[in-house]
């Protein structure tokens, strides 16, 4: 008998927390849209109380904000104009998702923010975006504004001495974050991924807005 009630007040506890929890499925998580049926291939951050502002000078000293891209899908990639491997990849790889997605590669921005400002100079990030095409922005901040931010968007990078004296280069977090057209964040997609994966999670995200 005592082992039937246990098992009884195990069950009314499991329906209680059960019923609780309902209600809270369906809301909309904080500050983020409606919940939706997409399954993304990148991690799904919709609602994050981080990465949720971005203002920094472009290679031509103006000051750029997220807001201002609202109506596109937008990427951010912290980097640097340096790096040998991941950061050319990560753009080279934008670069194609906005040729495959036809007409809407038009309604996809790339944002590249500098983790390296002493080296990066305007000239330099201006040269280097320019390479993989339009559809991208660089940002410069100073040193102090660009730990700001890359601690915001809870990015790590640390200067990594060279073989010769005087030499450097950089370790950084090697993934992008995505926003919706209403400028929300929505996803972290990591390095190495793929352009298939990217391409389709921003046509769910392009789709929201159709």
């Amino acid at each position: 008998m005592a082992h039937q009630t246990s098992r009884r007040l195990t069950l009314a506890g499991a329906l209680c927390l059960l019923a609780a929890l309902l209600p809270l499925a369906a809301c909309d998580r904080a500050g983020g849209p409606a919940a939706t049926s997409a399954t993304f291939k990148a991690v799904d951050i919709t609602g994050a109380d981080y990465a949720r502002e971005l203002k920094l000078p472009d290679a031509d000293g103006r000051l750029r904000d997220l807001a201002e891209f609202k109506g596109r899908v937008t990427v951010v990639f912290f980097g640097f104009a340096q790096c040998p491997d991941v950061c050319p990849t990560t753009l080279l790889e934008l670069a194609e998702v906005r040729k495959r997605l036809g007409a809407d590669g038009e309604r996809v921005q790339g944002i590249f923010v500098t983790i390296d400002p002493e080296r990066d100079t305007p000239e330099v990030l201006k040269a280097y975006v320019d390479n993989y095409g339009a559809g991208f922005v660089a940002l410069r901040g100073t040193p102090d504004e660009t730990r700001a931010v890359a601690k915001h968007f809870k990015v790590f990078f640390s200067k990594v001495p060279g073989k010769t004296e005087g030499s450097y280069t950089m370790d950084h977090t090697a993934g992008s974050y995505v926003f919706d057209t209403q400028g929300r964040i929505r996803l972290f997609t990591r390095y190495g991924t793929g352009t298939e994966a990217l391409v389709h999670d921003l046509k769910i995200l392009l789709a929201e807005d159709a």
